[in-house]
C-alpha cells in the first residue's frame, strides 16, 4: 500500500526470499519500503487510512517491473519516524498502545557520498517491552578491479571493536563458487538459467578472500533446466517432448507435431516391424534373431555411448514399447491412424502373437491380450482415440525407462517410485509426474558426469528431489540443495574465483549481538541498484584468465540505541 504518495510498503513474510538475507539473518516478517510505482488502475491516497481493510494482494510488489529506490534523505526521514513510534518515551505522540512492529528495511538510491543502498531498523525487546532499536546501514561501491579498495580484515575488526566497545570478536566466512554454467548450456539455450554452485561457510577467517578450508560446511545448489542438446539424455528429452505434444493434443484437440525423431516414415517402420513378426511366426526367419535386441536398442537408443553405463536403453522392450519407438516419427494425425490400423488388423487376423509386459494398462496392450484368445474388440479409430492410444503406450514405456534407471542405479526402490508411476490418476497428471521423473534424471546424470558425485551423494540427492516432487508441481527453477564434503568439489573451487565472498564480524550474544559484514561479489548485490553492469564478467574472466576481475564491494554495519 502507499504512504504519502511517494512510498510503497511491501510486507514480506518468512516464507518468501528476503531481499536482505545476506546482511540480516532474521527470518520473521519484515516491511520493505521503496519508491512508489503508480499504475493507471491504482488510486493512491494522500495517506493510507489505518482502519481500511487491506487485501493480501496489496501487500506484495507489482509484477512486471523491478523495485525502485527512494532518495537517501527520504529514507533517513522514514527510518527516524519508525524509530520514534517504537520509542516508548515519545509521550507527546499520544500512542495509546505501543505495538512492536516488524523490522523495517528501506531501499535507497545510493545518492549519498557513502553510496547507501539499504537502511534498516529493528526493535530490541525484553519480553514484550521495547528497550531500544538496532539501526542498519548497507553501502556498496563498484564495480572495480582496484585491489586497493579491498578491505584489510584486521582494520575491519578494529573498526568493529571501536564502534561497539567490544574486546573480542568472532569471524565467520562465506563463499559461493559457480561449478557449472556449462558451455553447452550457454551456447545452445539462450534463455537457460541452469546453474550448479556451492555455498561454503567456515568459522575463524584469517584474511580477506581466503580459500575456504576443507573443514568448511558445504552445500551444493543445483538448478537445472531440461533440454540441453549437449546432455547425454537429450534424446530422452526429445522423446518426452513428443509425449507432451500428444498430451497437449488430447487436452486441446490440436496437436503440434514436433520434429520426427526418425528420418524414415512411421508407417513404413511399423509395416516393416509387423512383416518381420509375421515371418517369425511362420518360421521363415532363421537368421538375425541374435541381432534383434541390438536392432531394437539401435532404433531406440536414448543416450550416446559415453553414458551407456549410466542410462542405457532397456533390452526388454515389449511389443507395444517397440511400436512406440517406431511411431515416434509420426508427423500427422492421419499417420497415427494408419499405423494403428495396420497393427489392429494384424492382431485381429492372428498374423502375429506378440508378448507384452504384465501389468501394462494401455488399450493396445489389452487388444494384444485379447488376440491370444482369437478375438479382439472393435476400436473406432476416430476423434481423440488414436492420440490417446499412442499416449498410453508412450507413458507405459517411459515410466519403465525411468524406473529402470533409478532402481538399476540403486537410487530408489519401486515402492518409493510408486507415486510417479501410479495409474490411479488421469492421463494428464500421469504425464506431469513423468516430467518430474525426467527432471530428476537430468539432475542425476549431470551430477554424475559433470561433478562425478558418488553413489551416496546421488542417493541422498534423489531422495531430496523425490520428496520435493511428491509435494510440489514441476518447477525447473527450483534450487535443490545437497550437503556435501568440500573435498568432493575442491578441484572446482580451490583454483577458481568466488562469485561471492563475505566475512561476518560479530560480538555480543542474543539480542545484544552486533555484526559487521564485508562482501565482494561479481554481480550487483541488490536488484534496485541503478548499475548496468550485471553480467559484466565473461566466461574467460570468471574461469580465471589474465583479465582483471571486477567486484562490487558491500559493507553492512549495525548500531544499537537504547531507549
Amino acid at each position: 500500500f502507499f504512504f504519502q504518495t511517494d512510498v510503497e510498503i511491501c510486507l514480506i513474510d518468512g516464507s518468501c526470499k528476503s531481499p536482505v538475507e545476506r546482511f540480516w539473518n532474521g527470518n520473521n516478517t519484515i516491511y520493505v519500503l521503496q519508491k512508489a510505482q503508480h499504475h493507471e488502475e491504482s488510486d493512491p491516497v494522500e495517506e493510507s487510512n489505518p482502519d481500511d481493510a487491506l487485501d493480501v494482494s496489496e501487500l506484495v510488489p507489482k509484477e512486471g517491473s523491478g523495485p525502485m529506490a527512494l532518495p537517501v534523505t527520504r529514507a533517513r526521514q522514514l527510518n527516524s519516524l519508525y524509530a520514534m513510534v517504537q520509542n516508548p518515551n515519545m509521550a507527546h505522540l499520544k500512542i495509546r498502545e505501543l505495538v512492536v512492529l516488524p523490522p523495517l528495511w528501506i531501499r535507497c538510491d545510493g545518492s549519498d557520498p557513502q553510496h547507501t543502498y539499504w537502511l534498516g531498523a529493528e526493535p530490541l525487546k525484553v519480553g514484550h517491552k521495547i528497550t531500544g532499536i538496532s539501526l542498519y546501514t548497507v553501502t556498496c561501491d563498484g564495480p572495480t578491479a582496484d585491489k586497493t579498495c579491498l578491505a584489510n580484515l584486521e582494520e575491519l575488526k578494529t573498526e568493529h571493536k571501536t564502534r561497539h566497545h567490544s574486546s573480542t570478536v568472532m569471524t565467520k566466512g562465506f563463499a559461493q563458487y559457480e561449478l557449472l554454467r556449462a558451455p553447452s548450456i550457454e551456447d545452445t539455450i539462450g534463455d537457460s538459467e541452469s546453474n550448479i554452485y556451492v555455498d561454503m561457510t567456515w568459522n575463524t577467517v584469517d584474511k580477506v578472500l581466503e580459500t575456504p578450508p576443507l573443514t568448511s560446511a558445504a552445500t551444493l545448489n543445483i538448478m537445472l533446466e531440461s533440454g540441453d542438446p549437449g546432455s547425454p539424455v537429450y534424446r530422452v528429452y526429445r522423446e518426452l517432448q513428443f509425449l507432451l505434444a500428444l498430451s497437449e493434443g488430447l487436452k486441446t484437440g490440436v496437436t503440434e507435431w514436433p520434429e520426427p525423431l526418425e528420418s524414415e516414415s512411421a508407417v513404413e517402420l511399423v509395416q516393416e516391424f509387423l512383416t518381420d513378426l509375421k515371418r517369425k511366426m511362420a518360421g521363415y526367419c532363421t537368421s538375425g534373431d541374435g541381432n534383434e535386441t541390438e536392432k531394437i536398442k539401435s532404433d531406440t537408443a536414448a543416450v550416446d555411448s559415453s553414458m551407456t553405463s549410466i542410462f542405457s536403453e532397456r533390452g526388454d522392450l515389449d511389443f507395444a514399447e517397440q511400436l512406440w519407438c517406431k511411431m515416434r516419427s509420426v508427423s500427422s494425425y492421419q499417420e497415427v491412424v494408419e499405423c494403428l490400423t495396420l497393427i489392429i488388423k494384424s492382431l485381429a487376423c492372428g498374423d502375429i502373437q506378440p508378448w507384452i509386459h504384465q501389468g501394462s494398462s494401455s488399450l493396445l496392450s489389452k487388444l494384444v491380450q485379447q488376440s491370444y484368445h482369437g478375438k479382439i474388440e472393435t476400436v473406432s479409430l476416430s476423434g481423440i482415440t488414436p492420440i490417446q492410444m499412442l499416449l498410453e503406450v508412450g507413458l507405459d514405456k517411459m515410466k519403465k525407462d525411468y524406473v529402470s534407471f533409478f532402481t538399476g542405479q540403486e537410487l530408489a526402490t519401486l515402492t518409493y517410485l510408486d507415486y510417479f508411476i501410479s495409474t490411479s490418476v488421469d492421463l494428464q497428471e500421469q504425464v506431469h509426474r513423468v516430467q518430474k521423473l525426467h527432471h530428476m534424471l537430468e539432475i542425476m546424470v549431470s551430477s554424475t558426469v559433470l561433478l562425478h558425485l558418488k553413489h551416496e551423494n546421488l542417493y541422498l540427492l534423489t531422495q531430496i528431489c523425490m520428496k520435493y516432487y511428491k509435494e510440489n508441481p514441476l518447477n525447473e527453477k527450483h534450487v535443490f540443495q545437497l550437503p556435501i564434503r568440500p573435498a568432493l568439489v575442491k578441484n572446482f573451487y580451490q583454483n577458481g574465483h568466488p562469485e561471492i565472498w563475505k566475512v561476518d564480524i560479530s560480538s555480543g550474544h542474543g539480542p545484544k549481538e552486533v555484526k559487521t559484514t564485508w562482501q565482494v561479489s561479481t554481480n550487483p548485490p541488490f536488484e534496485h541498484m541503478t548499475s548496468n553492469n550485471t553480467g559484466l564478467f565473461s566466461d574467460s574472466t570468471v574461469k580465471g584468465s589474465h583479465e582483471e576481475r571486477m567486484y562490487f564491494i558491500t559493507l553492512a554495519q549495525c548500531s544499537q540505541v537504547l531507549f
